[in-house]
């Protein structure tokens, strides 16, 4: 335990000195992925976005942030990291595992924190956010995760369709970029895999969750620093949100029409590909 608290102490340093980890989450499902069989690509990832993979679109971004010294790709298939562009830090693929939580976690066991966790499906990264997100951490955080506000999200894209986390001060969305910041984090990732391993058991979900919790949820009285202390609570680890400004951080590529709407929004920015 002490040589993994010393580990994480070193790799804290890092953040500031440009060392941070980042691993991108990439492997496709057993059954395979429906937009991937469309494009015909092996996997989501593979998906283009505005004429470049959604994969490589992510990891230049992180690439082109000064604090993460190295990425790591969790996929199937080593070949398609080693296809990627080379760029200015070090690109390595590692094992997916059978779920996303489930290679969070064997990296995290391996590498130690801190580690940068983010998706192949971010095709709109931009080393921005990364950079708002880290520079929020909170010294007093096990783990953080990014949200934005209903509103940025309405405002950057009113065509977006996304899943809101409904909470008594405020409707927002995930980002899909998290920092496991301590070792403590650990009990974040478990916990992540026993919800992950109930979402088709609703009775141990609630059990799970705790059903005072999921009522006041359901009925709009819970608030989101309650819900991430309870969160917490199961855990053992304190989490913490980090709000982003632009609510294009909170779209990500899960069905044909965010597809589109990833499309037009980089179109809108860069022009449209001749």
């Amino acid at each position: 335990m002490e040589r993994l608290a010393l580990a994480g102490a070193t790799r804290l340093m890092g953040i500031a000195a440009g060392k941070l980890t980042a691993l991108v989450l990439a492997g496709s499902r057993r059954e395979g992925d429906p937009m991937a069989r469309a494009a015909g690509v092996s996997h989501k990832a593979l998906l283009p976005v505005a004429g470049q993979p959604m994969l490589e679109r992510v990891v230049r971004s992180l690439a082109a942030v000064p604090r993460v010294g190295r990425i790591l790709v969790a996929i199937e298939n080593p070949q398609i990291v080693a296809a990627l562009p080379a760029l200015q830090v070090p690109v390595i693929a590692v094992p997916a595992a059978e779920g996303p939580s489930a290679s969070v976690a064997g990296v995290l066991e391996k590498e130690g924190a801190p580690l940068l966790v983010t998706t192949a499906d971010h095709a709109l990264l931009r080393p921005e956010w990364v950079d708002e997100f880290l520079d929020a951490a909170d010294a007093s955080a096990d783990a953080m995760l990014a949200l934005a506000r209903r509103e940025a999200v309405l405002a950057a894209a009113p065509q977006s369709q996304r899943t809101w986390l409904r909470f008594s001060d405020g409707d927002y969305s995930g980002c899909n970029l998290f920092l496991l910041r301590t070792p403590a984090a650990t009990g974040v990732v478990r916990l992540w895999q026993k919800l992950e391993a109930d979402r088709k058991r609703p009775l141990s979900l609630l059990r799970r969750l705790g059903l005072v919790y999921v009522l006041r949820y359901r009925f709009g009285w819970l608030s989101l620093g309650a819900a991430l202390g309870r969160l917490g609570s199961l855990c053992d680890a304190r989490v913490r949100p980090v709000i982003l400004r632009d609510g294009r951080a909170a779209i990500d590529v899960d069905k044909p029409a965010d597809l589109a709407l990833a499309i037009s929004l980089i179109e809108a920015e860069q022009g449209p590909r001749a």
